[in-house]
């Protein structure tokens, strides 16, 4: 196979498991630089990418997130039911479209415009999914359907309003613990007097 920058060479890759997910196995040849080759062997899985988006009443200074069971967590031995932003699977769409229709879909937030922020890896050690977050302001009157999530998709979806601040401190408590939603909600405290005045940014 051919070399690819940064002094990688995939060597070989086979196919361990597709389905939901497509786990691979790679054989990696990895050039340091002193010149010796580390030989590397590294499962990775993919599920294709997504978007994930905070939702801002500037008004009230209130975030709305969501909660619903994970199973990740679950077979760690922690808390299922994740604290959220809205967030879900591209599904061949591109990320501001996607995110607009999972908004709708969990939350009833009719977004017209999603202000798209950057994108981050979830887990690069073992992941190939990139979010691209986004933020949005909206008031009640952007709510039209109770979301809740798609029933064809098995989705029990618990809709939550909290003050930015009080969902900002779940963090440290613990009570947060979804890194996309961390992450959105620390970019929030960083540039909370532009959102407060419904502008974004820069």
């Amino acid at each position: 196979m051919s070399d690819r920058a940064g002094g990688i060479r995939v060597t070989e890759r086979e196919t361990l498991y597709r389905g939901f997910l497509h786990v691979e196995k790679l054989k990696i040849d990895q050039t340091l630089p002193d010149g010796r080759v580390a030989h590397l062997v590294r499962e990775v899985h993919d599920h294709g990418h997504g978007a994930a988006i905070l939702l801002y009443d500037a008004a009230r200074g209130v975030v709305v997130l969501v909660r619903q069971f994970r199973t990740g967590p679950y077979v760690a031995g922690d808390d299922p039911f994740l604290l959220e932003v809205p967030a879900g699977l591209l599904d061949g769409e591109a990320p501001g479209e996607a995110i607009c229709r999972e908004a709708i879909e969990e939350t009833g937030f009719f977004v017209a415009e999603a202000h798209r922020l950057f994108d981050v890896f979830a887990s690069p050690g073992t992941l190939t999914e990139k979010i691209t977050l986004f933020a949005a302001f909206v008031s009640p009157t952007d709510r039209v359907t109770n979301g809740g999530g798609l029933d064809a998709e098995s989705e029990h979806i618990e809709f939550v309003e909290l003050p930015l601040d009080e969902a900002f401190a779940k963090i440290g408590s613990g009570e947060i613990r979804d890194a996309k939603t961390v992450i959105l909600l620390q970019w929030a405290m960083m540039n909370r007097a532009a959102l407060d005045e419904c502008r974004f940014p820069g």
